[in-house]
Parts: structure tokens; sequence; C-alpha cells
């Protein structure tokens, strides 16, 4: 399965990027996705997730700025990020949990098995 993240970049505070994730061997509308960051010298973090029936998760850190989105037709998995901050500067990173159940834990890293290489997010203050 290969993940392929885009849409990251530099953008000054308070602006905002739309990431995107495509995934040719992946239906997303059947399983969780989530995106993940990691800034440098810190643990990766999920941001947001989408389960199967539509719930949204998110990151406290993000609630209110990021939105995480699909659109079945692309097959492609997006996260609008607005009002973004330099502490949002990090490597974003889409991810797949390739079971049919809702992840007990979507915004941790054990429960992704499917992880695209990332793209480099950078806020400046």
């Amino acid at each position: 399965v290969q993940l392929v993240e885009s849409g990251g970049g530099l953008v000054q505070a308070g602006g905002s990027l739309r990431l995107s994730c495509a995934a040719p061997g992946v239906t997303f509308d059947k399983h969780a996705v989530a995106w993940f960051r990691e800034a440098p010298g810190k643990e990766r973090k999920g941001v947001a997730c989408l389960v199967v029936d539509g719930t949204t998760y998110y990151a406290d850190s993000v609630k209110g700025r990021f939105t995480i989105s699909l659109n079945s037709a692309k097959n492609t998995v997006y996260l609008q990020m607005n009002s973004l901050k330099a502490e949002d500067t990090a490597v974003y990173y889409c991810a797949v949990d390739p079971r049919l159940n809702s992840p007990i834990d979507p915004l941790k890293t054990w429960e992704y098995d499917f992880w695209g290489q990332g793209t480099q997010v950078t806020v400046s203050s």
C-alpha cells in the first residue's frame, strides 16, 4: 500500500495550507485514516482522524483550526489547516488502519500499519 502526501510548504503564521493524501491501493471510505505530525526531536503525534462512520477526532492543539475530510470520488483525504502557528511546524504523515473496525485510540501511532513518506510544513512567525 502506497500513501502519497502532498501540499506541504512554507507559510506565514496565520496562513493556511491544505494537505492531500492519495492511495491507489486503498479505498479510504472503508478504513480509518489519520494525519500525524513529527517535529524535530519530538515523537510522532496524532493530529486528526476520520473513521468509517464519518466521526472525526482532533488533537486539542488543532481543534477549531484543522479539518480532516474525504473526497470519495477522488479517493483522497485532506487536512485543511487554518490559522497556522509556528508550533505547527513538522513533517506531516498520512496513515491508514487496514482493519475494518474503527480504531480504539484513533490518534495513536500503533493503530496504523500503512504510512506515507511525509510532507514538510513550515510556519514562519
